[in-house]
């Protein structure tokens, strides 16, 4: 979907390791590069035996409350956020919807795609893509934003956040990746005190389950009601189920707090190899929080389709609202594979 600002909407990460991209090094999608662990294979595997019924999720919505300290009513399990995303563009009767960009693009797709007519938001570059809440005109009464938002790897205050609320206002935060953040410092996941608050959190990124699609929505029990008419019925597989609950437990929080201060770390190492392009022009959106970065540099277009032939794969920017082409987008991964990309980079800009 290519808006009439020319910017190609319904183009992700996985777009650069399709067909002649499978064998390059990828950079390009966020998923976590060693996942899913092994224990979390066998439970998934363990739950086909039961594929001849169908889907149950009673257990699975129980536990993601019962994590996040909801009420049941207050959670609704969804085939990936991207699903998510849909439901509230064709379920909520809104006026005005407003994306804050840039960020992922799913959100405004769906609500272009649903009949609305959708404002934008453009976050600056010279303010560091921080939230302006002023920006978000009084009268939205949807407002879409990402925390931490892909792809600039902003982490915005959570009270910033929970100001941008109103009464017949729909606030939805995209915390797809906020268990990549060490402590989900900011994260406003589980909280009832923001009226119209609607969290949406992915298991795909930090578990590598990109491919079963599973996600889930936390709201106002009337909003889930809403968002379920919606739903076809049974639109969480049983595999996914059993994914969803598994990811949810003790272990599985404990891992990925332990994962989210390794990819930290990761994150610092690329960040310092980086810094020694600076005299090239390159500039890195900051402070980056998430599992990936931004960075803007003269000529990325011809950069990134060099990288390739290097074996490379970064996502590009220009199909993000209030980005251009000189824009990339980096996945954090581990350090012997970020000094390989390095030294792959340091080749292009040489060339």
């Amino acid at each position: 979907m290519r808006t009439e600002s020319g910017h190609d909407l319904r183009h992700h990460g996985d777009a650069e390791v399709r067909d002649d991209g499978r064998a390059l090094v990828d950079l390009a999608v966020n998923v976590r590069a060693d996942t899913p662990p092994v224990w979390l294979r066998e439970h998934i595997a363990a739950s086909l035996g039961g594929l001849a019924a169908y889907p149950d999720g009673r257990a699975a919505r129980t536990a993601v409350a019962a994590r996040h300290g909801l009420p049941v009513e207050r959670v609704l399990l969804t085939a990936g956020a991207a699903e998510a995303f849909v439901l509230l563009a064709r379920a909520l009767k809104v006026r005005r919807p407003v994306v804050v960009h840039p960020q992922f693009t799913e959100p405004e797709a769906a609500l272009r795609d649903a009949g609305h007519t959708v404002g934008r938001v453009l976050l600056r570059e010279e303010d560091g893509f921080r939230l302006d809440p002023a920006a978000v005109p009084e009268d939205a009464d949807l407002v879409v934003i990402g925390n931490p938002t892909n792809p600039t790897s902003v982490l915005h205050p959570a009270d910033a956040i929970a100001g941008l609320a109103r009464p017949g206002r729909v606030l939805v935060v995209d915390e797809a990746f906020m268990d990549a953040v060490p402590g989900e410092r900011e994260a406003l996941a589980g909280r009832i005190d923001v009226p119209g608050l609607v969290v949406l959190r992915s298991l795909t990124k930090t578990w590598g389950l990109a491919g079963l699609r599973i996600g889930y929505v936390l709201a106002a029990p009337e909003t889930v009601e809403d968002l379920q008419r919606a739903q076809p019925l049974w639109p969480v597989s049983t595999p996914a189920l059993a994914a969803a609950e598994a990811c949810v437990g003790p272990r599985a929080l404990a891992e990925a707090a332990h994962a989210a201060h390794r990819v930290a770390a990761d994150r610092e190492h690329l960040l310092a190899g980086l810094a020694r392009f600076a005299p090239a022009g390159l500039r890195v959106a900051g402070p980056a929080q998430g599992p990936f970065v931004l960075l803007r540099l003269p000529g990325a277009s011809a950069v990134r389709r060099r990288l390739r032939d290097l074996g490379y794969a970064v996502r590009r920017g220009d199909t993000f609202p209030g980005l251009d082409g000189e824009w990339l987008r980096l996945a954090v991964r581990d350090r012997g594979t970020t000094d390989g990309f390095l030294r792959a980079l340091e080749q292009a800009l040489e060339h």
